[in-house]
């Protein structure tokens, strides 16, 4: 019995060690994740200057945000901008998906293919943007200079005008991402059981309806994924279009998201407005959560 006793102690002992081992993890996930997002959410009903006291104004921030047109404006600039993106994104890694899945086209050479397609994404944004501002400068630019040997006579101002500078951060953004998408797409086709294609190319199934049949259908979990994940990035878009452009998001206000906006008035204007800028956060949040709930619902509808 007292033997007993011994073990059942020692196992208990043993168990709350692992309590130890959890406490570095919580703590800091504690201190940098759940408080800063609490403090934001204070703030954000309240007037602050990132110093000093804050005064409690109620809802003030909140309808001031859903009355600035400016904002709206930013919002959907980062609309545009990453519509373009995951079309094409998502366009180009599932044809990459395709050619690579496909049994008859027997693509070899995946693992290089997927380090160099994926190699963009590890890039530093701040080595991008400078690429791509030497390659688009509309004066010297590379880009300008190949379409002036094609016969192209008045070079293009890429970075200069509206819309072809949200044009040039979408084509860029999808350069940088569709080498991730294309990962996770081939990951999930490459957990499909290969029965299925090959009872489906007996039946003389082509590689469209092989694909639309099969592959679509079971890759919605990783689909469902990519596209969530990328609505969060798409949303909080800011590094690419501000270091390319400026605060205000020139030309015209067209490349300024809403993370850059966010940006203007907690870091950048004097006095600082840390509130209001919460409460843009907030916004932008409860508009992820509301579209990400949306997308969960009807992916769950069609798998029923």
């Amino acid at each position: 019995m007292a033997d007993s006793k011994t073990k059942t102690s020692k196992k208990r002992n043993y168990n709350n060690m692992a309590y130890v081992f959890v406490l570095p993890f919580v703590a800091v996930f504690l201190i940098f994740s759940v408080y800063p997002v609490l403090r934001t959410l204070q703030i954000s009903f309240a007037t602050y200057k990132g110093f000093g006291d804050m005064k409690f104004v109620g809802l003030k921030n909140y309808i001031r945000v859903l009355q600035d047109q400016y904002f709206w404006t930013a919002l959907l600039n980062t609309i545009k901008i990453w519509s373009v993106n995951i079309v094409l994104q998502l366009g180009i890694a599932f044809l990459l998906t395709i050619a690579f899945s496909d049994i008859k086209f027997k693509l070899k050479g995946l693992g290089f293919f997927r380090a160099v397609y994926y190699l963009p994404n590890i890039i530093a944004a701040t080595s991008v943007a400078f690429l791509f501002k030497t390659l688009l400068d509309w004066r010297y630019g590379t880009i300008n200079q190949i379409l002036a040997k094609l016969g192209v006579d008045s070079p293009i101002n890429w970075l200069g005008q509206p819309v072809t500078a949200q044009l040039s951060i979408s084509l860029i953004q999808t350069w940088m991402w569709f080498g991730n998408s294309f990962i996770m797409l081939m990951a999930g086709v490459q957990g499909i059981n290969k029965d299925y294609f090959e009872a489906a190319s007996i039946d003389g199934a082509g590689r469209w309806k092989s694909f639309y049949y099969i592959t679509l259908p079971l890759l919605r979990p990783i689909l469902l994924y990519v596209t969530i994940t990328s609505l969060i990035g798409g949303i909080q878009m800011f590094d690419l279009p501000f270091l390319i452009g400026t605060v205000t998001g020139e030309p015209l206000g067209s490349t300024q998201t809403a993370i850059m906006y966010l940006y203007k008035f907690g870091f950048a204007s004097r006095p600082k407005q840390v509130g209001y800028a919460s409460a843009i956060a907030y916004i932008l949040f409860l508009m992820i959560l509301i579209i990400s709930l949306i997308q969960f619902k009807v992916m769950n509808r069609k798998e029923d």
